[in-house]
């Protein structure tokens, strides 16, 4: 083991160390309307977390990518601070059996997945568990969608959490990790056959069918148990992240133009077979139609975007709360991004945005600079994962598509979605940490 400096990170990481305590006691003084700092030890628990995480890449010796830790660390601060900022019995929080304010039981999770992102990040040294036991995780990610068909719980309509005791986990969170894996191994050792295409429908090319029909076999039964739980917006994350992965191994446009063809199908289908899927279009089209029931969060949003303008109305200054209640329900999950909007203005949602960009950015350089096909794609699937989920969140904030409930990875408040975006973070980080010995080692010789 040799330690291996990080001036990069450092450097990066400095201003996330001083601006969410500062962040803290700007937002409690804004509260409360005297000068106190409010719960000041849980930004200091989150400085320290992030330092530790920084450190221990620094101890063992650690090569990888070294925008990401900082881009995560700027998201999650941000996230946290408007967590606190909330009410903090909104959630009705408890967390591994202890009573915990929202914004302690995110820090919390956050702690979670910053030791398994560095166990994965600076364990995982050979890939090998992951690429040649695709149709075991393929296995593991069918059980999860079944468990929770059969043991899950509805909220707001859909079928997506599992109680086990002091915690509730939300399956559909792993799967993402899960069905990635299987899609970066099935690809790296049929991308040659995907791409020889044999048969052909008018202009379209269609791939070897003996080759293709065992992943979308898996990928059909995954979307159908997803939609039998009424989770769309999770269907449309596998969707999007499934088609990106196949014109990344295949190159193939015919593939992609197949897959929306299919994909305005099943939306289609969707529409005229679910209600509340009905409900939310038409919510989408004209909340202003039923401004106190249906459209209420849509409405109160657009509002909230107003209020925030430019510059925002500053921390702890918007009208998120109002009267001891909430003018937006569930803001700590769906609308967070609103809720960054109208405090922190058109710059402050534009430099979360820039936040996300910068994962998404060095997640494709990290699957540009992998050593093989199944590191590549996997960097590309998780990658796309983290990106399309964030996109389709924001697109749901703003009125841009039908609002899903899906959350804004780092940002929102979820234990499951903390954690699984974390083990995400460390998979790309072994990607790159492998990349960097493995340049190393071609250049000695």
């Amino acid at each position: 083991m040799r330690i291996t400096w990080r001036g990069v990170e450092f450097r990066l990481l400095l201003p996330i160390l001083l601006l969410v305590p500062l962040g803290f006691v700007i937002t409690n003084i804004a509260l409360t309307n005297a000068f106190e700092p409010g719960p000041l030890h849980l930004a200091l628990g989150y400085v320290a977390l992030i330092v530790g995480a920084h450190l221990s890449l620094v101890a063992f010796g650690h090569r990888g990518d070294q925008l990401i830790l900082p881009a995560v660390g700027a998201m999650g601060g941000i996230g946290l601070i408007m967590l606190n900022r909330l009410p903090q019995d909104l959630a009705g929080t408890a967390a591994l059996g202890f009573e915990l304010g929202m914004a302690a039981t995110q820090l919390l999770w956050f702690g979670v997945g910053t030791v398994v992102m560095l166990v994965i990040a600076i364990g995982l040294r050979d890939d090998g568990i992951l690429r040649h036991y695709k149709y075991t995780w393929a296995a593991v990610g069918i059980g999860l969608l079944a468990a929770t068909l059969i043991l899950g719980y509805e909220v707001n309509g859909a079928r997506l959490w599992i109680d086990l005791g002091p915690v509730s986990v939300q399956p559909g969170e792993l799967l993402k990790i899960v069905l990635v894996i299987f899609l970066a191994s099935y690809l790296a050792e049929t991308r040659t056959l995907l791409t020889d295409a044999r048969m052909r429908i008018g202009f379209l090319a269609i791939p070897p069918l003996p080759y293709f029909l065992p992943m979308l076999v898996l990928f059909g039964a995954v979307m159908l148990i997803a939609v039998a739980l009424n989770d769309l917006g999770t269907a449309l994350l596998f969707f999007g992240t499934f088609l990106t992965m196949l014109f990344v191994a295949t190159g193939r446009r015919s593939y992609v133009l197949i897959g929306l063809v299919l994909f305005v199908a099943g939306a289609f289908v969707a529409y005229q077979l679910f209600g509340h899927v009905q409900l939310r279009v038409e919510v989408w089209l004209d909340p202003f139609a039923d401004p106190l029931g249906a459209g209420f969060q849509p409405v109160r949003a657009i509002y909230a975007f107003g209020r925030g303008g430019i510059f925002g109305e500053g921390l702890g200054q918007g009208l998120v709360t109002l009267g001891g209640g909430l003018t937006i329900p569930y803001v700590h999950t769906d609308f967070i991004f609103t809720a960054v909007a109208e405090e922190l203005g058109l710059l402050g949602a534009f430099a979360l945005l820039g936040f996300s960009a910068v994962l998404v950015f060095r997640g494709l350089r990290i699957a540009a600079l992998a050593r093989d096909d199944f590191g590549g794609l996997l960097a590309v699937g998780l990658t796309a994962s983290l990106g399309l989920q964030t996109l389709i969140i924001i697109a749901g904030n703003t009125k841009l598509i039908p609002l899903t409930g899906i959350t804004l990875p780092f940002v929102s408040y979820g234990g499951s979605s903390v954690l699984a975006s974390f083990m995400m973070i460390g998979l790309l980080l072994s990607i790159s940490h492998r990349s960097a010995i493995g340049a190393d080692t071609e250049a000695a010789k």
